[in-house]
């Protein structure tokens, strides 16, 4: 977002995200209008950048070409409670997304299915933060105190482990990771068939 303080676009009708190429030409945006960018990965067929826009309730993606980026595609979207942040493939083309807010894990299938696989939150105050949202009122005071007994707002999901089913949950607002066993693996990191 291009607010400061960034809490001003915790709203729906704010899509002032961007995504930047560095490469040997220097740094240029090469797609604009995106709302409250966040997590955004390549696909493993390395042909689609996979884009969440938090506060628009989506996941976008680009096809990747050789000036940067054809036009956003909207993949899926998110109705209540979902704040779309962490992404990460598994190896059957499918991607985890993480919620914040809401401790919301969605596993969204290439045709675009989503299933719930954990959340964890107060539907109190989930409530009074959708109600916020929805009045273009959600503030810092909201994303910063959630009353879960365990999940404390899940931001990131990374597969890790020697067979790769292992998921690891990062969060804004506790010291520590959250782990579960995934039945399906993660996509197995490009980087691995790098030689050097």
């Amino acid at each position: 977002t291009r607010h400061d303080p960034r809490a001003l676009a915790y709203r729906g009708d704010v899509a002032d995200g961007f995504i930047i190429l560095l490469d040997g030409k220097g740094a240029r945006i090469v797609a604009d209008d995106v709302g409250y960018t966040n997590e955004a990965i390549v696909d493993p067929s390395g042909e689609w950048l996979y884009v969440n826009e938090t506060m628009a309730r989506r996941t976008s993606r680009y096809r990747i070409n050789d000036s940067g980026l054809g036009p956003r595609e909207t993949f899926v979207e998110y109705g209540a409670g979902t704040y779309p942040d962490g992404l990460a493939f598994d190896e059957e083309g499918a991607f985890w997304m993480t919620s914040v807010l809401s401790n919301r894990i969605v596993r969204v299938t290439p045709d675009r299915r989503q299933h719930i696989v954990i959340e964890e939150y107060d539907p109190a105050q989930l409530a009074v933060i959708e109600e916020a949202f929805q009045a273009g009122r959600m503030g810092r005071e909201h994303m910063d105190s959630i009353q879960t007994e365990v999940m404390q707002s899940i931001s990131s999901i990374a597969f890790g482990g020697p067979d790769r089913r292992t998921a690891y949950l990062g969060n804004l607002l506790d010291s520590k990771l959250y782990t579960f066993e995934s039945p399906v693996p993660g996509a197995t990191p490009s980087h691995w068939g790098v030689r050097l």
